[in-house]
């Protein structure tokens, strides 16, 4: 029997710890366990899915006898070190998805040779070790054919090739290859999982030394980002630098496209529906990710993200069409949903679902979150393709000529459209800054009518979006339920934090939207789904953060250490929190909520610093 973890049980979504490549993305558990992989990209078919289903497939490596395990990551790195101690001994499993040769910096992915990289040394004493690789493309439809090579396995199955190189030999059972091997202390065992589609080239075998040298390589790029890009400096520094390297590894090196996730499917209540595909680019996440990167690692390369969205939906906005929420890595728009039947999700959670239908929807709050990031990166405006300012021109006449209409909100309700204050709010931010990087834009013409249009929502918000029987800012024009994005209102720059209906807006929340624990619910209105959920990390965040604003600081420390305590033993975050358990729940790691962190510990700072 195994030892149970001191931090995360096995078995827990926050027991896994994520490796990138900037392509696409791993889970590992605490015990060695490779349980979610997708490759080439992160929206590809899995080729581990155990995180859905048993039979998913899955690679584990760890020793034979009972053994108890911690882990980090290398410093300034996403190479993930679990130490597992023995009675006889103590190992060292490593894990890596593998960048290309020598980069470094700004080129952290550039050339990635889509290989799972892993050795399992002996530090101390000698420890016996196993390994079962049983691969499943396509989400476990299928059980590839392993043949046995001199020095691994390949295997094919469905579009994928795949190829293990390893140091120590194997025995073939079936779908599964096998190895138990013995390590003294000083001796490594090396594996290499490389994918190829059946289009391209064969993949080449990799030699125990050059698996070595490539994690190496790997560790040494990730950490010439840290350096090169990393300034913070202030309270809670290593989680802010580990969540500007999280919200690095969920971006998509060829087009700048950012994911909201990893994963699908993993729920946000245990045995309920709540389960969507979180592995595309929404605008709104994405832009957000930029301006937290802003804070916890300085991107010099905003342009390409910009790029990308004008590229892809330029031409949706020109038509007079809805600015499409989320698109693929890619640039793909249709992302129709569909479910997986043959999945039974996590504990139960039905159903598995690719593809997210909420593409479809009007969310006009993107406007905003477009012009926000802009503008926090109005130095780089002068560099931006001229098509990519004529996007930024046509994202701020959209938000003027659209913001009266109904929408489906910045929490993709699946019920009727409503007007939402968070969608006004942040069609105001969208024309407010236009209107200040109207000259940048070479759209100077533009700016009075601009002007008008921001004057007018902020005058429909404070009449239509406050309610003195609820004491606060509500979730939409005519209704009295709360809701967790009305404290953007001073985040954004709406009102001061001091305005009197601000904090009675955070005095509502406090006592009608948080649980025992102090983190706060998104809303409790009637979304049109079934189930529940849990807290929202990203809303406990943005409390703090409006704390903060307020100069109430004590009181934001307190509710973004109540946030920060459910990270897990290597700093990451999923989207929510189970009330009664404490459980994380929901795609994993979630960029919202690194995100969230980011910005609050900035605001507690300067709010700390006022002068600095």
């Amino acid at each position: 029997m195994r030892s149970t973890p001191t931090k995360a049980v096995s078995g827990e979504i926050g027991s896994y710890g994520l490796i990138s490549d900037c392509h696409s993305a791993a889970l590992v558990d605490r015990e060695g366990s490779v349980d979610w992989l997708c490759l080439p990209r992160f929206d590809s078919p899995s080729i581990f899915g155990r995180l859905l289903d048993e039979t998913a497939g899955h690679w584990a490596i760890h020793p034979t006898d009972k053994f108890a395990a911690e882990r980090r990551y290398r410093d300034m790195t996403l190479v993930l070190e679990t130490t597992f101690r023995t009675q006889s001994g103590v190992a060292r499993l490593t894990d890596a998805l593998a960048v290309g040769r020598n980069e470094s910096g700004h080129e952290l992915g550039a050339q990635s040779p889509h290989a799972l990289l892993r050795t399992a040394e002996c530090l101390e004493g000698h420890v016996e070790l196993e390994s079962e690789y049983a691969p499943r493309p396509e989400y476990g439809l299928i059980q590839p054919f392993l043949d046995a090579l001199d020095d691994g396995v390949s295997g094919r199955g469905g579009a994928s090739v795949l190829l293990l190189s390893s140091s120590v030999p194997l025995t073939i059972d079936g779908g599964c290859a096998r190895a138990r091997f013995t390590l003294e202390a000083g001796e490594t065992a090396t594996f290499a999982m490389q994918h190829r589609s059946t289009s391209e080239a064969a993949a080449q075998h990799w030699s125990a030394n050059e698996v070595i040298a490539r994690i190496a390589d790997t560790s040494a790029a990730w950490h010439s980002w840290s350096e090169m890009h990393q300034r913070y400096d202030g309270p809670w520094r290593d989680l802010v630098h580990q969540s500007g390297r999280v919200l690095q590894a969920l971006t998509y090196f060829p087009t700048g496209a950012i994911v909201a996730a990893p994963t699908t499917s993993l729920p946000e209540a245990i045995g309920g529906e709540r389960n969507w595909d979180y592995r595309y680019t929404w605008i709104r996440d994405a832009s957000l990710t930029l301006e937290a990167l802003w804070i916890a690692a300085c991107p010099d390369e905003a342009y390409k993200f910009f790029d990308f969205l004008a590229d892809t939906a330029l031409t949706q906005v020109r038509a007079g069409r809805d600015l499409q929420i989320m698109f693929g890595v890619g640039g793909e728009h249709d992302l129709s949903e569909r479910e997986l039947p043959h999945l039974s999700g996590w504990r139960g959670s039905r159903p598995v679902r690719v593809g997210n239908g909420a593409w479809r929807q009007r969310q006009l709050d993107v406007y905003g979150e477009i012009l926000g990031a802009a503008y926090q990166f109005s130095d780089q405006i002068k560099d931006f393709r001229p098509s990519t300012r004529q996007f930024l021109i046509a994202v701020a006449d959209e938000a003027a000529a659209r913001w009266r209409d109904k929408d489906s909100g910045i929490w993709e309700m699946r019920g009727e459209r409503r007007h939402f204050l968070h969608s006004k709010l942040m069609c105001w931010v969208a024309l407010d800054r236009a209107v200040m990087l109207g000259e940048l834009l070479g759209a100077e013409h533009q700016v009075a009518e601009w002007s008008r249009e921001r004057d007018t929502i902020r005058m429909t918000i404070l009449e239509e979006g406050w309610s003195d029987t609820a004491g606060a800012f509500t979730q939409s024009f005519g209704s009295e339920d709360l809701d967790g994005s009305s404290l953007l209102i001073p985040i954004v720059g709406f009102l001061p934090a001091t305005d009197p209906r601000v904090q009675g807006t955070i005095d509502a929340t406090v006592e009608r939207l948080t649980d025992e624990n102090g983190l706060v619910f998104r809303y409790t209105a009637d979304d049109g789904l079934r189930g529940g959920e849990g807290t929202f990390l990203l809303c406990t965040f943005w409390l703090a953060h409006a704390l903060a604003l307020s100069g109430k600081v004590e009181r934001a420390r307190e509710t973004f250490e109540r946030a920060v305590s459910f990270a897990n033993d290597l700093g990451l975050l999923a989207e929510e929190v189970e009330p009664a358990t404490g459980q994380l729940l929901g795609n994993f790691p979630q960029a919202f909520s690194h995100i969230g962190l980011v910005n609050a510990a900035s605001a507690i700072h300067q709010a700390e610093h006022p002068h600095n």
